[in-house]
């Protein structure tokens, strides 16, 4: 084949071992040979296969004492409910520090207690705990701190905090160096003593897991009765899904069973603020991952991003139907707002990285950063880079005084978060964090040149080495008059789908690009046509102005191999097959 549209390489998932495990799919655990093809691209053996296709949280469930800590958490959790003690959550501003905080406190308050929720501003206060918030919580009476999403690197201000007479459990999921906080815990799978082999939980997973180990050791202590019933975990895990999905933790394990029971607990819309939220976003059909990352989550980040950070939390938690509406409205408005800066950042990023890498497009990293540009959508506008120049990517944005608050995301085989932490203690950052692929920054304009060469250093090789392997991995092949919604419906049994368990990639060779027009502002709809003349409806994202999208309009009325992946359209009561379009080629070729 010619050189696809988008540059990219296409091979066979399955090597000839995974086509063996394939045959053995489908003869010995009588699975359809498609859907064979695509569980032993994941890794699934004959003996897995029913677990997998019907992941559940009991079978996944680890016991959570086997996270470092988790004990000495539970059990200063479980004294905090019988002594009705006031706790405060302070939390982070994504999603899964709201969904992290939400879950917590509803547990709390069904336990007796009023907890008090801290969600820090993002340009005022920074991530994660500071020492000004803490001294407010403790004058407010709270004898127990728990930080959720944030607090493993807080070791100075979580201190300051121990001297103020806070205990404090740190429940974190980022990557952690050889210093730890002083608490009675840090609950973090990621923590560099921890075994539990957990590490690709979100916060808001490993928060769960902490009220599993609670709930465990209030109930041995007695203290559940008829007059003051256990919580129900398993009805909260709408919260843990939306985390684990906003997050872009790998969806492997845990982590799907948390994903697949939670969206069952969303689709009977029993909490306010979500359903509030659903209606907002216009969500037609039951939710899938696909809504919780691109109409929910989004959202959500909304508010911590350019508006009010704890209008998140608070829109998880309230029972009050006005009261979550008007929130959500806020939220919707606050994303569309968000939109269009982002919009405006990303312009400028793509010319600054543009002129920085040159029309060869040489260079391991991409780092943009402006004064102007507003810190609550940088991690935004490096997510899209990342996906223009498959590379890692920062967009920083530097105030009056020249401190850059910025973010990372990186490409797959590209540890992120381990080069941040290598900065911070080569002093080229006054802080930073993260996990493989996402990082935040904390520098001085000063030392932008000094950490982008830093970055180019320690990078160079592992970029080029994924870089060099990208390719994009076929699961199999079909026809347009194959593109029904019985066949998506039998893929579906192997999701959720997302990062960690890739959605299948499927190809239709050598159809007629029957059709192609720009819809919306970026996105570009089509119709392909098989050899036996029947059609399917395709669109592809965000293509216009892009080598894909340049090249399929050039390409109208002829032979295209395309590659993509299938899902139910659903508008107006109606359902079709739309085929997602990821790259194509010449049929020539």
């Amino acid at each position: 084949m010619q050189s696809s549209f988008t540059g990219k390489a296409w091979r066979e998932r399955l090597d000839s071992q995974g086509q063996m495990q394939a045959v053995a799919l489908a003869q010995r655990a009588g699975q359809p040979d498609l859907l064979a093809r695509v569980l032993a691209g994941r890794g699934v053996t004959p003996e897995e296969a029913e677990a997998f296709l019907a992941p559940t949280v009991r079978h996944y469930m680890p016991d959570p004492s086997r996270l470092t800590d988790m004990d000495a958490a539970a059990e200063r959790l479980a004294d905090a409910v019988m002594r009705q003690e006031k706790i405060a959550i302070f939390g982070d501003y994504d999603v899964d520090g709201a969904t992290s905080s939400a879950l917590l406190s509803g547990w709390l308050r069904e336990s007796g207690l009023a907890p008090r929720i801290h969600i820090p501003d993002r340009i005022y206060e920074g991530y994660g705990p500071n020492e000004e918030a803490i001294r407010l919580l403790r004058a407010d009476g709270a004898s127990l701190l728990v930080t959720v999403d944030c607090g493993t690197t807080s070791v100075e201000v979580l201190g300051k905090a121990a001297e103020m007479g806070f205990e404090t459990l740190v429940v974190d999921h980022h990557q952690a160096g050889e210093a730890l906080p002083p608490a009675v815990a840090v609950v973090n799978p990621n923590r560099l003593d921890d075994l539990s082999g957990q590490g690709h939980l979100c916060a808001c997973g490993v928060t769960f897991l902490l009220l599993v180990a609670t709930s465990r050791t209030l109930r041995r202590r007695g203290w559940w009765t008829t007059a003051r019933p256990e919580p129900d975990l398993l009805s909260r895990l709408d919260l843990v899904a939306l985390g684990t999905v906003a997050d872009v933790v790998p969806l492997k394990g845990l982590n799907r069973a948390f994903v697949a029971r939670g969206l069952a607990v969303m689709r009977q819309r029993q909490r306010a603020g979500l359903r509030a939220l659903m209606d907002m976003a216009r969500l037609d059909g039951p939710p899938r991952p696909y809504h919780l990352g691109f109409l929910l989550g989004p959202r959500i980040n909304a508010g911590g991003r350019i508006g009010d950070a704890a209008l998140g939390a608070r829109l998880l938690l309230t029972e009050d139907e006005q009261e979550a509406a008007s929130i959500a409205a806020t939220l919707d408005r606050l994303n569309r707002e968000r939109q269009t800066v982002e919009a405006i950042m990303l312009e400028e990023a793509l010319n600054e990285a543009i002129a920085s890498l040159g029309l060869e497009e040489k260079g391991a990293t991409v780092v943009t950063a402006s004064s102007n540009w507003h810190p609550g959508v940088v991690g935004l506008v490096a997510a899209r880079l990342k996906e223009r120049f498959g590379r890692p990517a920062f967009a920083i944005a530097f105030n009056k005084e020249g401190v850059g608050t910025g973010s990372g995301r990186s490409i797959g085989g590209v540890d992120l978060g381990r080069a941040v932490r290598l900065a911070v203690e080569r002093g080229l950052l006054s802080k930073g964090g993260g996990h493989a692929m996402a990082a935040g920054v904390t520098l001085a304009q000063s030392e932008l040149g000094a950490f982008r060469a830093f970055l180019e250093a320690e990078l160079t090789a592992g970029v080029e080495a994924a870089r060099a392997s990208a390719a994009i991995e076929i699961d199999g092949a079909l026809s347009a008059a194959g593109a029904t919604t019985g066949l998506v419906e039998m893929l579906d049994r192997a999701g959720p789908y997302g990062q960690g368990n890739p959605e299948p990639i499927l190809a239709l060779p050598a159809h007629q690009l029957a059709f192609a027009d720009a819809v919306g502002e970026s996105h570009l709809r089509m119709r392909l046509r098989g050899h036996d003349a029947a059609l399917v409806d395709a669109i592809a994202f965000r293509a216009i102005g892009q080598p894909l999208g340049d090249a399929l309009i050039g390409h109208r009325g002829k032979a295209i191999h395309v590659a993509g992946t299938l899902s139910v359209d659903r508008y107006g009561g109606r359902e079709r097959v739309q085929f997602r379009v990821i790259d194509a080629a010449p049929a020539g070729g």
